[in-house]
């Protein structure tokens, strides 16, 4: 049976949920899922109201969350939620409020992939928007990541990714034109896999 707090946030990722515990997502938000999967982290929002985009390249992902807000917020159209890549978005610049990115960028196939998704992502968020990302990282368990090639690494969990560490992050943040509203975060799982959370507020005289 489901629970009161499940039917309400649905399986949210707990560091996106400390996000809302600390209010920094109104209802009166743009919010943009890029790489939304099956709409995990949008129930709460496309309850509360927010005004909710998403995109993900897997078509069955997409109409699960058409679906969903069929659901929880029959008032949205259907063309706010795009079968699109993240590195390739057809949302004007300076779009939404909110960029939300949860267990997508360690999917780059190299620094070129991640580089693209990165700068994609950021030019359709408005200045003194919020991006938030959740990734994999080398952070903590550096001895224990095997090289493949560049950034791309095997994990003890026997997967691949594109892993980024602290110093990538903080030079990226830099970059970008944006100030870190949370120190950077990272959750060992051991003998697994280290998941980093990367809260960027963008400098409000940016315009890409």
């Amino acid at each position: 049976m489901m629970s009161e707090l499940e039917s309400q946030f649905g399986p949210i990722d707990i560091y996106w949920f400390d996000q809302l515990l600390r209010g920094r997502i109104s209802p009166s938000m743009r919010v943009l899922d890029a790489g939304c999967g099956s709409g995990r982290n949008l129930v709460y929002l496309l309850r509360a109201g927010c005004e909710v985009y998403a995109t993900d390249v897997d078509p069955a992902a997409i109409a699960a969350v058409r679906r969903l807000a069929s659901t929880l917020a029959p008032t949205l159209p259907e063309a706010n939620f795009r079968v699109e890549a993240v590195e390739r978005m057809t949302f004007p610049d300076a779009f939404a409020d909110v960029v939300l990115s949860s267990a997508v960028l360690h999917f780059a196939a190299d620094d070129s992939h991640f580089s693209a998704m990165v700068r994609e992502m950021w030019r359709v968020l408005g200045p003194g928007g919020l991006f938030f990302c959740r990734l994999a990282s080398n952070i903590g368990m550096e001895s224990r990541m095997r090289r493949i090639d560049g950034r791309r690494f095997h994990l003890p969990d026997g997967s691949q990714r594109y892993l980024v560490d602290e110093a990538m992050l903080v030079d990226l943040t830099r970059t970008l034109g944006g100030t870190l509203l949370d120190p950077l975060k990272t959750s060992v799982v051991q003998d697994q896999r280290c998941m980093t959370t990367w809260v960027v507020r963008k400098h409000v005289h940016q315009d890409g």
